[in-house]
């Protein structure tokens, strides 16, 4: 069974998605076990407070080093996993992307770091993490976002999560990095808009050729940039 764990200072925004839908379903099946912890927990600060001024100077506060660490030392003591791979959540990491998760599957134990307010003490990066990673070319307010979109990517590629296997191989990015061709269901038209032709004809054959072709089509261009 895959350990997920969150190291974050508002567990209670990561706690309400874990318990619903897809996740909810993917621990009744056993494939993955949840953890939520609250770096506040692993202050000596007398106020609980994680965060000091950067050194040098500089706008914001940081947060440091030493309660993240006794927050992720406290995680690895819990369970003791061989194959584990920590991550801080920054803007400046690493951009995520379906090979990643493809990547993370793999590991018995992940740890998702969730940074906060002008960033993190950069030991953290250093001497913590295993590495940095971004889910956008965009900052938010905090990682936990990107944790749990991260999360959500990794374990519904896990066995028994999904109910058809084949949702998750013929998905955006899942088949040699294509996107997903386009889909369609009843009617066959609405507004005068048709379902085309070869999907309604039953030729399987013909019907996997447009559907790879159309795959290799899709780019990023948006509507905006195609009118």
């Amino acid at each position: 069974m895959m350990k997920i764990d969150f190291a974050t200072i508002f567990p209670e925004f990561i706690t309400p998605y874990l318990n619903g839908a897809m996740m909810q379903r993917a621990q009744d099946a056993g494939a993955v076990n949840f953890g939520v912890h609250d770096i506040r927990d692993f202050s000596t600060d007398k106020h609980k407070r994680v965060d000091d001024t950067p050194y040098g100077g500089g706008a914001g506060m940081v947060m440091q080093v030493e309660p993240i660490y006794k927050t992720v030392e406290h995680i690895i003591s819990e369970d003791n996993k061989k194959k584990r791979r920590t991550i801080l959540l920054s803007a400046k990491g690493n951009q995520y992307t379906q090979r990643d998760a493809e990547r993370l599957k793999e590991y018995e134990q992940i740890v998702l770091i969730c940074g906060r307010y002008e960033g993190v003490d950069d030991r953290v990066a250093e001497h913590i993490a295993d590495e940095e990673m971004a889910i956008g070319e965009y900052v938010l307010t905090g990682g936990e976002l990107g944790a749990m979109v991260i999360a959500d990517s990794v374990v519904r590629l896990l066995p028994k999560v999904l109910g058809n296997v084949e949702s998750a191989i013929h998905e955006s990015y899942s088949v040699d990095g294509y996107k997903e061709y386009p889909q369609y269901t009843k009617p066959e038209e609405f507004n005068g808009w048709r379902v085309p032709e070869v999907l309604l004809s039953g030729h399987h054959k013909n019907i996997a050729r447009w559907r790879e072709q159309q795959s290799k089509n899709i780019d990023n261009v948006s509507k905006e940039e195609k009118k």
